[in-house]
């Protein structure tokens, strides 16, 4: 069991040096993947990893109300088109996921992965059940069916701020490296 380090300048407990080389850790692990997406920044919908598994992935971005999409999109009533929900719930639930499984075969060979990869949807079948307007906050969870060869299928929701589902959908692709 780990022992609290007590901060005696602040009289209080604070987290294992373990637990802080962990977290540390993680973020770093979500800052290479975030590093790693192949996207310029009025395209990169990934705004927050806030967990990542071999099985599963959870991020979240949040619409930004300038967004070139919501110009010409139902003037003066802006909505967030399906093809960007649809590819914000690809880039969280397949591209971030994807990165991090070929990240984690190959282990202690990271130094072949340079980073250049090129994502490609081959199935997506999506539904969705409520509107994005502009300003608005979205979480993405994905949960992995399988991985094999380099293609990924997985299961994938949108819920808005309110917890509620957006969007749900299965999602295939491969990820390929450059």
């Amino acid at each position: 069991m780990d022992k609290w380090i007590v901060d005696p300048c602040r009289w209080r407990r604070t987290l294992p040096l373990t637990k802080i080389l962990f977290i540390y850790d993680l973020k770093k692990t979500y800052n290479d993947i975030l590093d790693h997406l192949p996207y310029k920044s009025s395209f990169r919908f990934v705004d927050n990893i806030s967990s990542l598994s071999k099985d599963e992935v959870e991020g979240e971005y949040t619409l930004k109300e300038n967004s070139f999409f919501y110009e010409d999109h139902f003037p003066g009533h802006p909505v967030t088109p399906g093809v960007i929900i649809t590819e914000i719930m690809a880039q969280i639930g397949v591209v971030v996921l994807g990165i991090y499984l070929i990240l984690q075969e190959q282990g202690d060979k990271p130094a072949s992965f340079d980073g250049k990869v090129f994502p490609l949807l081959t199935a997506i079948d999506v539904s969705f059940s409520k509107m994005v307007l502009p300003g608005e906050k979205v979480t993405v969870i994905s949960k992995k069916q399988y991985f094999r060869f380099n293609k990924l299928k997985c299961s994938v929701q949108m819920l808005n701020a309110s917890k509620e589902l957006v969007a749900k959908g299965i999602f295939s692709g491969f990820i390929k490296q450059r």
